[in-house]
């Protein structure tokens, strides 16, 4: 396949490119003959898209649509609209995705976007945009939290995302390294990837059937700054790489992962947290989070760098200031291993492990692919427009698991599975 690359887009490995978007398509959604596909992806990253639609199609694809975003066309929304405009969302995009998803159509996000685009923008223009563009997405986040349908993500090395990473290396070479990293984490730089994500999803597996086996009521995390006790929602279920959408579909939702994740009991959090990394978040850097929990809610709230983008998201909605998910990740994952800070939440949560405020997923509960929001909130699972994931682990992070009975088992030491 022959694309139009930009100069520095040259130096993207173009058999690894390939390989990502087969893995895309046959590890991540495992497309079915006839399905659409509905894909979102920055314009920068058409060499994927392209690459993605080809796999897609050659797997029997019924439909490829791809829709794109322009970084320039962002920034002169916020540079040159009417006030009123931030105040606004297409919610007529996402009534038809909505509407997409429950036709089983199979949802595909690539990733490569500036982290950094609208840090130079009105912090209260950034927020109110968000806030509208939640708002307006819920009945399509409806269908991905609830695992309808069999959805991805990936990544594309997009030009400034790999300066913001790389920032001491000239513009080519950065891209080089951060389409490496991805390739790398992704399991792409192998012969056969799609055999080493089998093997690796089996290694996820015998985590979950573990953890699922102990039942834990709840997880004490302690650590430098960091002495919390996430309680775990009512017949909480741990998930991990491959798994199965209420569509019939087994696929792998976020390409890299390490991670095995389940749901916290949003009325059961208490004690206080801080982070490890940086979380990147719609253009601002937050750092050095710091946090309180009193009875699943978050009562004090404080960063070294972000701390007022921080506090808007915190006031997003009622569920905004409770736990949807929380995940653990060891420390040794090649992820943490390569020392790169992505700035960019798909990689840097599964180099750490972590907590994410805001919607809890479905698939994470015991029969949840039967059960109503309502049944959902009974068991303890969060409702919120949000879904913020931010790393709270590190090599000095210890868990252990409660159960019942108040005795306790030993899940992580110094960062690593116990």
């Amino acid at each position: 396949m022959t694309d139009h690359l930009h100069p520095d887009e040259a130096a993207i490995d173009p058999v690894k490119l390939d390989r990502l978007a087969e893995v895309a398509v046959k590890v991540g959604l495992r497309l079915q003959p006839g399905q659409d596909l509905m894909l979102t992806a920055p314009a920068a990253a058409l060499p994927l898209v392209r690459r993605i639609a080809r796999h897609a199609y050659e797997a029997g694809a019924g439909l490829v649509t791809p829709i794109l975003s322009d970084e320039e066309t962002t920034l002169s929304r916020f540079r040159c609209a009417a006030d009123a405009s931030f105040d606004r969302a297409p919610a007529w995009l996402y009534e038809g995705m909505a509407k997409a998803f429950s036709a089983n159509t199979a949802r595909l996000a690539i990733g490569g976007d500036n982290p950094m685009l609208l840090a130079g923008e009105d912090p209260e223009k950034v927020s109110r945009a968000n806030k509208a563009n939640s708002i307006a997405y819920e009945p399509a986040l409806e269908k991905i939290a609830g695992f309808d349908i069999n959805w991805n993500i990936v990544a594309y090395p997009g030009t400034a995302w790999a300066e913001l990473v790389f920032p001491a290396d000239e513009t080519g070479a950065a891209v080089a390294k951060l389409a490496n990293a991805i390739f790398a984490a992704s399991r792409v730089d192998m012969d056969d990837p799609v055999a080493a994500w089998d093997a690796h999803n089996k290694a996820l597996r015998e985590r979950t059937q573990w953890l699922n086996g102990e039942r834990f009521q709840a997880l004490h995390f302690r650590g430098p700054g960091t002495d919390l006790t996430v309680g775990l929602a009512d017949g909480h279920l741990w998930q991990g790489g491959a798994s199965s959408a209420k569509n019939g579909i087994v696929c792998n939702p976020n390409i890299p992962t390490e991670e095995v994740f389940t749901t916290p009991h949003a009325l059961k959090v208490d004690g206080h947290v801080a982070s490890t990394k940086p979380l990147s978040y719609q253009g601002t850097l937050i750092d050095q989070i710091a946090v309180r929990f009193e009875a699943g809610r978050i009562v004090e709230a404080n960063a070294a760098r972000g701390q007022e983008v921080l506090h808007k998201v915190l006031d997003t909605d009622e569920g905004a200031r409770r736990l949807g998910e929380v995940a653990l990740v060891p420390h040794s994952s090649p992820i943490s291993k390569s020392g790169i800070l992505y700035y960019n939440t798909l990689f840097d949560e599964n180099a750490s492990c972590h907590i994410a405020l805001g919607q809890c997923y479905a698939k994470c509960f015991v029969d949840g692919d039967k059960m109503t929001p309502g049944q959902i909130a009974e068991r303890g699972g969060n409702k919120s427009l949000i879904h913020i994931d931010w790393m709270i682990g590190s090599g000095e992070i210890d868990i252990d698991g409660i159960r019942s009975d108040g005795s306790r088992v030993a899940v992580f030491r110094k960062g690593e599975w116990a």
